[in-house]
């Protein structure tokens, strides 16, 4: 049995665009207290999985900032409200991302990327039926599209080469669903 902790104080150190940094006063089970980091993710974020109709899955390659490299991800982006819902944003992103639409998306997953320190949430859906349209990136974006069967993507992940935690629980996911014969999203 756990035993529990108390949050005795939040104070706000950083105030960012989308992230706020607080540095927590933590009172442990034995009465000691300790200072946590808590990084808040005010918007939340959704992310999609794009198939093809003959099953291959398109991808997005780009620059991240935080571990100084191009990755290979599925399209992915913060709500641009609180309340928005996180389909409209999936939906979003991957046009803008990707330069193709779906008439066919369906919720797949809802993860929590860092629980150690952060709140953040994404949820990921997956688009069939797509058909291009014009691509509209954000003006601080670089993104190449790529496009990969679902095989070829899980052999990235073994061997290393896709570290994305989102990527890799949607594309194993998909994998799970679509090998167990549980259609397209498990349902």
């Amino acid at each position: 049995m756990v035993e529990h902790v108390k949050r005795l104080n939040r104070e706000l150190v950083y105030k960012g665009t989308i992230l706020d940094y607080y540095k927590d006063t933590i009172e442990l089970p034995d009465g000691n207290t300790e200072e946590w980091d808590f990084v808040s993710h005010r918007m939340g974020a959704a992310a999609i999985l794009p198939v093809l109709p003959d099953g291959r899955i398109v991808m997005v390659r780009q620059y991240r900032n935080a571990i100084d490299r191009e990755t290979l991800e599925i399209p992915a982006g913060c709500r641009d409200s609180r309340t928005e819902d996180t389909a409209v944003c999936a939906e979003r992103e991957m046009e803008e991302e990707t330069g193709y639409r779906s008439t066919h998306v369906k919720h797949l997953l809802s993860l929590r990327t860092t629980v150690a320190f952060c709140d953040e949430f994404v949820d990921v859906y997956v688009a069939t039926e797509l058909e291009p349209c014009t691509r509209h990136l954000d003006e601080a974006e670089s993104i190449d599209v790529e496009i990969y069967t679902l095989e070829e993507l899980c052999s990235m992940i073994y061997q290393g080469k896709i570290q994305d935690g989102k990527t890799i629980a949607a594309i194993m996911a998909y994998a799970s669903a679509v090998r167990g014969g549980l259609g397209e999203t498990g349902e």
